[in-house]
């Protein structure tokens, strides 16, 4: 489908951004903090490329970053009631019942000990242990798009169990350690709570484990969960015998059990791999919970080899029975729209930006971040194109949320805390 010009695309980016600034506006009680919000989102969208608290005033005609500090600390307001705003947007914009909801965690390097939940960890992002924070995120994948959902500070022990870092880093007092796993859980349950349609979840082998496929299973949703080459699966009711680790399974795999298929588009083209599918057990949703229907449910090992490498890697997964293999590849391929989300929303909005130490900081700052990459997704789903491109992000900012102009929906640079 063709995308729409550009004169009509700085029209959806326009209307879009007031409707985001109207969204958020119940949150703040004071017109003041709404404004400092308005300016904040502002200064997320524009074309600098740091989004520090001095860069975003600089954009917005402030003096100093007094008004961008003030809205992630000194002001009152909810970052999970922000976060809710954006989940209802995304899905007004993106809805499908059998879109995915992909979950992963991203690092956010940092300097010194004060930052909430900063240590010394392992991040994907830097490939290797480094002295970062770490947040757990949902993303909203659909054939409209994708967008983040749900997010949360990962909090270590190290953290959770000391009073006095709690303390300075004003951690709720209702906040305990959870695993990332178990974070992950809880954006699933608020997801299904909230009536966000999807019948999907995929993640890597952070979270392919036993805690999340429960919960999945007992809600009827289907799956394809990263795990390890030692995870241990086998068949039951099958009519091939199958046992043992992941590794020792594939091992055993002929040519003839591979076939070749797209994981989706990338950059370069369809992502081509080879794969394997092997169905372990087909039973009633009644067999895993009692006040399930009787539908059929499959269980079953996804294989993923690299054409290049041979390099192997291996999903579980649950579905309903009869579902082709097709589609548990093209549910796993959507795992790298999140992978596309963090870099545009690192490179682009600021997400790494973040000058706040405290654990209502981080949330509010990842929230706004949050609702700029919504109203872009939005602004792609309207103009039935091709995500902009940074030229075009800075070109539309410049000309939309300039000093003074209407789309800030506030005074910009009057208000002061």
């Amino acid at each position: 489908m063709p995308s729409a010009s550009l004169e009509t695309t700085l029209e959806l980016w326009s209307t879009s951004l007031r409707e985001a600034k109207q969204r958020m506006r119940p949150l703040f009680a004071a017109p003041s903090v709404a404004a400092s919000a308005n300016a904040f989102l502002d200064g997320l969208l524009g074309g600098e490329r740091r989004k520090t608290g001095w860069m975003r005033a600089e954009a917005a005609g402030d003096p100093g970053p007094w008004r961008q500090q003030a809205i992630l600390g000194r002001s009152h307001w909810d970052a999970d009631a922000l976060r809710d705003v954006v989940r209802d947007l995304v899905i007004e914009t993106l809805a499908s019942p059998d879109a995915t909801l992909v979950l992963d965690e991203t690092g956010f390097l940092k300097q010194g000990k004060a930052s909430c939940g900063v240590g010394r960890q392992y991040t994907g992002s830097a490939g290797k242990i480094t002295n970062c924070q770490i947040g757990v995120f949902a993303a909203y994948v659909s054939d409209q798009g994708h967008a983040f959902i749900d997010r949360q500070l990962y909090l270590p022990k190290a953290w959770s169990g000391d009073p006095a870092r709690r303390r300075a880093a004003h951690v709720p007092d209702e906040i305990a350690f959870s695993t990332k796993p178990q974070l992950a859980r809880g954006m699933i349950q608020r997801a299904i709570a909230a009536g966000v349609p999807f019948a999907w979840v995929a993640a890597d082998s952070v979270y392919g484990v036993s805690e999340i496929e429960m919960a999945l299973r007992r809600a009827s949703k289907g799956y394809v969960l990263g795990v390890t080459g030692q995870h241990s699966f086998w068949s039951w009711i099958t009519e091939r015998p199958i046992a043992g680790t992941a590794e020792e399974i594939a091992k055993a795999l002929s040519e003839t059990d591979w076939v070749r298929l797209s994981a989706g588009a990338g950059t370069k083209g369809a992502r081509l791999f080879d794969w394997a599918y092997l169905p372990l057990a087909t039973l009633p949703a009644s067999a895993v919970d009692p006040a399930l229907d009787e539908s059929e449910w499959t269980r079953g090992l996804l294989v993923r080899r690299s054409l290049s490498d041979r390099a192997l890697a291996y999903f579980t997964t649950w579905c309903p029975a009869g579902t082709p293999v097709s589609t548990l590849v093209a549910v796993e391929g959507r795992r790298w729209a999140i992978e596309d989300a963090f870099e545009t929303a690192k490179t682009e909005l600021g997400l790494a930006h973040n000058e706040s130490r405290s654990w209502h900081g981080w949330h509010r700052h990842v929230s706004l971040v949050m609702l700029a990459f919504a109203m872009l997704a939005r602004v792609r789903r309207l103009a039935n194109g091709a995500p902009p491109k940074t030229a075009l992000i800075a070109t539309l900012a410049g000309a939309l949320v300039g000093p003074g102009d209407p789309a800030r929906g506030d005074a910009a640079g009057t208000a002061t805390h």
